[in-house]
């Protein structure tokens, strides 16, 4: 090989930087969308750092400030805390703001455990970035890998396993305020009647968030497509979403409410809070019981 012929292989290869770098000079991505959790995956995680070490480094860029930051590697950085590691393998990369984003999204989207909120805005910087990049917006080209090669919207959603439609509900979800956003998360609330409620204001959002946490009542597809309709005919009110959210709905079961206050002086101080239902309940019984025969007594 000529040295001509060797630098215009040198020229095309990429030249892959790995080198280990102290847990203490690892910054965290800016807007991570993606929670790092002491959970079973975790320590799943950790156990297999302790047999094999970090097989794939993780992958950071230089600052300015000569730290780093993280664009993928944000378990892996938690996993090696917490046995006790003092440094990372990681690859170091030159990206800008844009090709991280993209990167980061990509390295994560196929974890098993992703929240709606996490999904949510991880899809929103994806399209934020691609929107800066001067690309189409409408989810019908996606860069992936740090080449940023493009794919269809077709096989955005097949990367993914989400509809196109589902993709484009996610992102809605990052409109939600975060008491919402949360419910969501916990599946307190449904992905469809969320959606529409992202598209209200952030007062109107607000007034939902007291009316279910004065009544529990948590608003239904139906419900939340009106009060989208009402917010947009300007009619929308505080009262109007009490109304609305207060419906009985369809194959609702009636909840029966005690107020603690009233009966707690009825109960003997031994009986325990979790004991107090059972305690009504034969109460209830034998009080039903005394009715009945005093009205075969009065016959």
């Amino acid at each position: 090989m000529t040295k001509k012929e060797k630098m215009k292989k040198d020229e095309s290869e990429e030249v892959l930087i790995i080198k280990r770098i102290p847990l203490s000079e690892l910054d965290p991505f800016p807007g991570n969308p993606y929670g790092v959790r002491d959970d079973e995956d975790m320590f799943q995680l950790m156990e297999s750092i302790l047999n094999r070490g970090v097989v794939v480094p993780a992958v950071v860029r230089q600052k300015d400030d000569g730290r780093f930051e993280l664009i993928s590697g944000h378990r892996r950085r938690r996993a090696s805390e917490l046995l006790g590691l003092d440094s990372l393998r990681c690859q170091v990369v030159e990206m800008d703001d844009d090709e991280a984003t993209i990167f980061l999204v990509e390295s994560n989207y196929h974890r098993s455990k992703l929240l709606p909120s996490e999904k949510a805005k991880a899809y929103k910087m994806l399209l934020d970035a691609l929107k800066r990049q001067g690309e189409r917006t409408d989810l019908t080209s996606v860069p992936v890998g740090p080449k940023l090669k493009y794919r269809s919207n077709k096989e955005l959603a097949e990367m993914v396993n989400e509809s196109e439609t589902q993709i484009k509900r996610y992102i809605r979800l990052t409109y939600l305020v975060p008491e919402l956003l949360e419910m969501v998360n916990q599946d307190k609330m449904k992905m469809r009647p969320a959606v529409e409620i992202s598209y209200l204001p952030e007062e109107d959002q607000r007034d939902i968030v007291e009316e279910i946490d004065i009544n529990e009542a948590i608003p239904s597809h139906a419900q939340a497509i009106r009060m989208r309709k009402l917010s947009d005919e300007g009619k929308l009110t505080p009262d109007i979403i009490s109304l609305i959210m207060n419906e009985r709905k369809p194959n609702q079961v009636e909840k029966l409410v005690l107020k603690s206050e009233r009966i707690r002086n009825l109960i003997p101080a031994e009986i325990s809070h979790a004991e107090t239902e059972e305690y009504v309940f034969n109460a209830l019984k034998y009080y039903r019981s005394y009715l009945r025969k005093r009205e075969d007594r009065e016959r």
